[in-house]
């Protein structure tokens, strides 16, 4: 998760509740941008990521080691709009094809923490 007081990722897992994850999300939403990662405690995979700045965010999910796929965007911004947003300390661009809200990006984030529920995300486009 990006550090609150840095601003750079912290690669240090931290366990947490549902409540928690939402307090550190709002606090990362109140400074602009951030990036987050989400894996329940007893797997490795999957693993959720959430790059945002902004309204703009972008979700990676990963299923293995080798397997990652990009959630299609919720048609929020258009297809020729780029959009830069944090992944882990670099700044990565990404295609309104791949951008949600991030409002509906967080419903998604809660729906796999609470349930590791992502088959009702929407497309998902492996890489």
């Amino acid at each position: 998760m990006t550090s609150r007081e840095s601003g750079r990722f912290n690669p240090v897992e931290k366990r947490s509740d549902l409540s928690d994850l939402a307090r550190e999300f709002n606090e990362l939403r109140s400074h602009g941008r951030g990036y987050l990662e989400v894996r329940m405690p007893d797997s490795e995979f999957p693993q959720l990521t959430l790059s945002f700045s902004g309204d703009k965010a972008v979700i990676h999910l990963f299923t293995g080691e080798a397997s990652v796929s990009l959630l299609a965007g919720d048609g929020a911004y258009p297809a020729e709009v780029t959009v830069d947003v944090p992944v882990m300390d670099d700044l990565a661009t990404f295609t309104g094809n791949f951008v949600l809200g991030i409002d509906h990006a967080w419903e998604i984030v809660q729906n796999f923490a609470q349930a590791q529920r992502i088959e009702e995300s929407g497309e998902w486009c492996e890489l």
